[in-house]
C-alpha cells in the first residue's frame, strides 16, 4: 500500500464557477492538500507550466477554452503531459465521458459533486501516480543493479501491480455503486436515466422500435414502515425488488428511484399488451404476502404506464408522464395500473395552475369564513357554529373547499391557511360575544374549527394556539377543534401529547366525518375525544337504507358508551331530524336548520335570539 502525505501533494482546480472552486478548495485543503485555483483555461495552462501540479481537477464547460482543449494542450506540452487530469462536468452522456478519456483524462466525476466521491477518486489517482513513479524509480535502479536486485525488484513490482489492480477494482466498484441502489442492488436513478436516454435516441433512429416505462409506487408502505419499523420496511423493499425482477424479460431494466418507488424500462416490446401483461403480472405477484422473519406482510402497488413516442425527447418527460399515470392509479383506488394519456397531463397542468393561484390567494387573503349553526336536538336551541372556509377567487369566483383543501394539504399551504382560519374564527366569536353581550346565551356559544393533521404535527402548534387565544381574548372553553380519524394513528405518541395539552386548555375535541376513515375503538379510548361527528353520507340515506340507519345507531351508541356526544352533519329533512332524536343524537347541523352563513348573516340571526328566534328559524324546533 502506497502511503503519502497530503501536504506534499499540489492540486490545481480549474472551474469558472466560484462556488464550485470554493467547495472543492475547502474540501481538499481540509484534507491537507496544497490547492491552487484557476477560473479559466488560459490561467490553468499558465499555472500548470509555472508550478507543476500533481493532479488537475478540470471543468469541461468554460467560457474561453473548454476542458477538452485545455487537456489536449497539457498533453501536448512535454512539461505537463504526465499530469493526471480528472474531468468535472454536469454532462453525463456516455459520449462526453468517452471524449474526456480520448483527450487524456484519467477519470470523470459527474456534477453535482459528491464530496466523498471526489476525495476517494483524488486519493486513488495520487496513489496510482506515486505507484507508477515508484515503478519507474525501481526500474532505473534495476538497470544499474540488475543482477543484485532482480529478486527484490520482482517482488516489489508484483506488490505494486497488486496495489494498482486493487485500486482499479475499487474504482470499478465506485462506478458500479454510483449506478446501483445500495439496498436492493437494482439500478438507481442515474442508470435508469442513462438507459432511457439511450432508448429514446434509439427509437428516433428506428421508427418501428417500441418501448414502455412503468412507474411503480407501493401502497400503504408508510403505514408498514411506521408501524413495523424501518428494518422491516427495508426487507420488504428487497423482497419487492426481487419479485419485480422475476416479472421481467432479460433485456428489461428495473430501477429503484428511492423510498418505495420503482421504475421498469421495457425494452423492445411488440405491442401495448406486452406492457399491460407485465403490469398484471406484477399485481399478481404482490397479491401474495411476503414472509419476512416469520411475519406475513401484505402490500400492493399503483402503477403508471407510458408508451414511448416520437414526442418524447428526454428521459425526464417520460418519467414525468409515468408518474402522472401512477398518481391517477392511486386516485382510482390503488392496487391497479393506469395508462398515460394527454388528458392526465392537462389535468396536472390545471392542478399546477390551481396551486399557483392558491399560493397567491394566501398572500392576498382571498379567503372568507362562513358559519353553519350547530343545534341541540334535545333542547331545540343554538349551541354554536362550525367555521367553514371559502375561497373567493378574483376571476374564477367561489372555489369550494373540496377542490383546494386537498391541494393545500399536499403542498403544505394548509399550515398557513389553517392558522389564519383558527385565528379568524376565534376573533369572530369573541366579537359576537362583545356585540351581543346583552344576550346571555351568546356567551355560551361554541366555535368548531377544523384542524389538519399537519398542524397538529407542528412542534409549535400549542404555542400558536395559546397566542391566538391571547390575541383574540377568546376563552378556550368556547372552542372545539375538529380532527380526522387518521390523526389518531400516531405510533410515536407525539399527537397524543398535543391533544392532551389542548384538553388542558378546556378546549373540546371532535372527530370529524366519523366512520369514513380508519376507526379503532382502542384509539378512541386512548385519546381525549369529546364528540363524534357522524358523516353526512350516512345521514343522507338513513331513512332509505337500513344499513346506514344501523351505522348511525351504532355510532351514537358508541359515543354514549365512551362518554362522548354525537353530532350529525347534513341534516336536511324533518324525517332525518325525528329519526336522529329517536336514536338519542345530541346535536345536529345541516340545511334543515341553516346553510353556512357569512358573518353578517350570523349577526342577523343572533339579533333575533332568543326572543323571536324560533319564528325566524322554525326548523330548530
Amino acid at each position: 500500500m502506497i502511503s503519502f502525505s497530503t501536504q506534499d501533494i499540489n492540486i490545481l482546480i480549474v472551474d469558472d464557477m466560484a462556488d464550485n472552486l470554493k467547495v472543492l478548495a475547502n474540501t481538499l485543503s481540509a484534507q491537507g492538500y496544497q490547492v491552487r485555483c484557476a477560473k479559466n483555461g488560459s490561467t490553468a495552462l499558465r499555472g500548470a507550466s509555472a508550478i507543476l501540479p500533481d493532479l488537475i481537477l478540470l471543468d469541461i464547460k468554460m467560457p474561453d477554452l473548454d476542458g477538452y482543449e485545455v487537456c489536449q494542450r497539457l498533453k501536448a506540452n512535454i512539461l505537463t503531459c504526465n499530469i493526471p487530469v480528472i474531468f468535472l462536468s454536469a454532462l453525463d452522456d456516455v459520449l462526453d465521458k468517452v471524449r474526456a478519456f480520448e483527450v487524456g483524462g484519467v477519470d470523470f466525476i459527474s456534477k453535482p459533486i459528491q464530496v466523498k466521491e471526489v476525495l476517494v477518486r483524488v486519493k486513488n489517482q495520487i496513489a496510482l501516480q506515486l505507484a507508477h513513479a515508484k515503478i519507474s524509480q525501481l526500474n532505473q535502479e534495476l538497470e544499474i543493479r540488475v543482477q543484485q536486485r532482480t529478486i527484490e525488484l520482482k517482488t516489489v513490482n508484483q506488490s505494486l501491480l497488486r496495489e494498482i489492480n486493487e485500486r482499479q477494482r475499487i474504482q470499478q466498484k465506485l462506478v458500479y455503486d454510483s449506478l446501483h441502489d445500495g439496498l436492493t442492488g437494482l439500478g438507481n436513478r442515474s442508470l435508469l436515466m442513462e438507459r432511457v436516454e439511450w432508448t429514446i435516441k434509439h427509437a428516433q433512429r428506428h421508427p418501428d422500435y417500441m418501448y414502455a416505462l412503468l412507474f411503480i409506487d407501493l401502497d400503504r408502505f408508510k403505514v408498514i414502515n411506521d408501524s413495523l419499523g424501518h428494518s422491516t420496511g427495508d426487507r420488504l423493499l428487497i423482497a419487492v425488488a426481487n419479485s419485480l425482477q422475476k416479472c421481467l424479460r432479460e433485456n428489461d431494466l428495473v430501477a429503484r428511484l428511492g423510498g418505495d418507488e420503482f421504475v421498469i424500462l421495457l425494452d423492445g416490446i411488440s405491442s401495448i399488451e406486452d406492457a399491460t401483461m407485465i403490469g398484471d403480472r406484477i399485481q399478481g405477484k404482490l397479491r401474495s404476502p411476503f414472509e419476512l422473519k416469520g411475519q406475513n406482510i401484505f402490500t400492493s402497488a399503483s402503477i403508471g404506464i407510458v408508451f414511448g413516442s416520437p414526442d418524447y425527447t428526454n428521459a425526464a418527460e417520460l418519467l414525468r408522464d409515468a408518474d402522472i399515470a401512477m398518481y391517477r392509479a392511486k386516485a382510482k383506488g390503488k392496487s391497479r395500473y393506469e395508462i398515460f394519456d394527454m388528458a392526465m397531463y392537462q389535468e396536472t397542468l390545471k392542478l399546477l395552475e390551481l396551486e399557483n393561484h392558491l399560493r397567491q390567494a394566501v398572500k392576498r387573503n382571498e379567503f372568507v369564513l362562513h358559519y353553519q349553526p350547530i343545534i341541540s336536538l334535545n333542547h331545540s336551541k343554538l349551541v354554536g357554529f362550525e367555521a367553514l372556509i371559502r375561497w373567493q377567487h378574483p376571476t374564477k369566483g367561489s372555489i369550494p373547499p373540496v377542490e383546494f383543501i386537498p391541494l393545500a394539504e399536499d403542498t403544505g399551504l394548509i399550515l398557513e391557511i389553517g392558522e389564519w382560519l383558527l385565528k379568524e374564527a376565534c376573533q369572530q366569536l369573541k366579537q359576537w360575544q362583545q356585540k351581543f353581550a346583552q344576550i346571555p346565551q351568546v356567551a355560551s356559544l361554541k366555535m368548531n374549527v377544523n384542524i389538519a393533521s399537519q398542524q397538529l404535527q407542528q412542534p409549535e402548534f400549542i404555542q400558536k394556539l395559546d397566542r391566538i387565544l391571547q390575541e383574540t381574548g377568546l376563552n378556550g372553553n368556547c372552542l372545539r377543534l375538529e380532527i380526522t380519524e387518521s390523526v389518531l394513528i400516531d405510533p410515536e405518541g407525539c399527537i397524543q401529547n398535543t391533544l392532551k395539552q389542548i384538553r388542558e386548555r378546556n378546549i373540546k375535541l371532535s372527530i370529524d366525518d366519523f366512520g369514513t376513515g380508519y376507526s379503532s375503538l382502542s384509539y378512541l379510548r386512548r385519546f381525549p375525544i369529546d364528540n363524534l361527528k357522524i358523516d353526512r353520507s350516512f345521514i343522507e340515506q338513513m331513512n332509505y337504507d337500513l344499513e346506514n340507519l344501523e351505522i348511525v345507531r351504532v355510532i351514537i351508541t358508541l359515543a354514549k358508551t365512551l362518554g362522548m356526544d354525537a353530532i350529525s352533519e347534513g341534516v336536511e329533512t324533518p324525517q332525518q331530524l325525528q329519526q336522529l332524536k329517536a336514536l338519542g343524537c345530541e346535536f345536529g347541523q345541516g340545511f334543515l336548520f341553516s346553510k353556512p352563513l357569512p358573518s353578517i348573516g350570523v349577526e342577523s340571526m343572533l339579533a333575533h335570539y332568543p326572543k323571536s328566534f324560533n319564528e325566524n328559524y322554525p326548523n330548530f324546533n
